[in-house]
């Protein structure tokens, strides 16, 4: 994205090693929960919270690029947001992930 008003500021949030592949983590960008998920080799973050439940995503169980919330059984695409499979009805937003060294950031619009 160019820079400009909408341009994302980057945090970083986390350290490569503290994210193994298949589970997620749950990290703060100011007062918002992501989760950081890594998938043959490359990270997404994606809201933290349910869209149908307030629960965290990090404790749900992520099959290939589908992570399913532990409460209910809402699926999302980890690379998408999309919702694949109710009771959610609303997609998760997603994040853009930057690595610089080891550590992992977030992008944010400000």
């Amino acid at each position: 994205m160019p820079p400009g008003k909408n341009a994302p500021n980057y945090f970083a949030v986390a350290k490569l090693t503290d994210i193994k592949p298949d589970y997620p983590i749950r990290v703060r960008v100011g007062r918002h929960d992501v989760a950081l998920i890594k998938i043959d080799g490359e990270i997404f973050a994606i809201d933290n919270i349910c869209t149908h439940s307030y629960v965290s995503l990090a404790d749900g169980f992520v099959n290939g690029d589908i992570i399913e919330c532990p409460l209910h059984g809402a699926c999302f695409n980890i690379r998408t947001g999309k919702v694949v499979s109710p009771p959610a009805t609303v997609d998760l937003k997603t994040y853009a992930v930057r690595i610089e060294g080891d550590d992992v950031l977030v992008g944010w619009a400000t």
